[in-house]
């Protein structure tokens, strides 16, 4: 059975993946980056890069550190920004994307920056909706990230919904204290689903320094599996009814199965992706054998 013929496609978000097997923000830029190596239409889609209102250059170099559980990134949510995003890489997904859904990830320094990234974004289409990135540092409130603020997620969301018809997943980061409520927070204000888990915070060393350029960064790789899992199963239990992404350390098809267990819906592979480009292509093809 070829893909696209699945009888397992899972419809959620308003319309139906082919199966559950995305791309993580960050991991597949905006398509066209892998379009040369990964055959996007077998999967069940992609996350785009993050996209801001203005460009962003990102952090300073090194930006990637491997340790033995995974690794340490500091991009900086480098990006063309809002402007070329719509003109050249939306563009190029509504040319050459058809059974990939697409969710593009959007980010803010201020509130108000969400919005005005979706309404710039929105009359062109390609995407199936909108993934909110709320572990971005508010910087009108001294860093403090938005997601661990109730109020603050309420605002973005409200502001968000009145800017798109489409579907919008908050995504929350796993060190804040109550991921549950800040997740039931976000649909009550509009979102329509949550992506669990973002990157953790985390450092290592080398010699007497850090070995990233911005001295932290955020841990991703094997080591945040179970922590992902538990964190999908804590916003299922809240929140029954919503779609649900999973993500963090997902490597095999028995990861996938088990966020499914733990109650995701759909699931993003992200560092084991730019380990092995291919992995993600072949789980996808393993789960449409499976389940065809």
């Amino acid at each position: 059975m070829t893909v696209g013929q699945s009888t397992q496609a899972i419809a959620v978000l308003g319309t139906t993946f082919q199966n559950p097997i995305l791309l993580a923000a960050g991991t597949a830029g905006f398509g066209r980056e892998l379009a040369g190596t990964v055959d996007l239409e077998a999967l069940g889609g992609f996350v785009t890069k993050a996209v801001s209102v203005e460009p962003r250059g990102g952090n300073r170099a090194p930006r990637v550190a491997e340790f033995d559980g995974g690794m340490l990134n500091s991009i900086g949510l480098a990006n063309p920004g809002l402007r070329v995003v719509a003109s050249e890489d939306l563009r190029w997904i509504n040319d050459n994307l058809h059974a990939a859904r697409v969710l593009v990830n959007v980010v803010g320094f201020v509130e108000d920056e969400y919005a005005r990234v979706i309404e710039g974004l929105d009359p062109i289409g390609g995407m199936v909706g909108y993934e909110l990135n709320l572990s971005c540092p508010n910087t009108s409130a001294g860093g403090l990230e938005f997601g661990a603020d109730p109020e603050a997620v309420r605002r973005i969301v409200v502001r968000c919904r009145s800017a798109t018809g489409r579907p919008l997943l908050a995504k929350l980061s796993p060190a804040l204290p109550d991921v549950p409520g800040l997740a039931a927070a976000a649909v009550a204000a509009g979102a329509d689903g949550i992506s669990v888990v973002n990157t953790m915070p985390g450092l290592v060393y080398e010699a007497d320094h850090p070995r990233l350029g911005n001295g932290n960064g955020g841990m991703s790789g094997p080591a945040l599996l179970p922590v992902g899992l538990l964190a999908t199963v804590r916003v299922r239990r809240a929140l029954p009814d919503i779609p649900i992404i999973g993500l963090g350390g997902i490597r095999t098809l028995e990861h996938v199965r088990q966020y499914l267990r733990a109650g995701a819906n759909l699931v993003a592979i992200g560092t084991a992706g730019l380990a092995d480009p291919r992995l993600p292509e072949r789980l996808a093809r393993q789960w449409m054998q499976a389940h065809g």
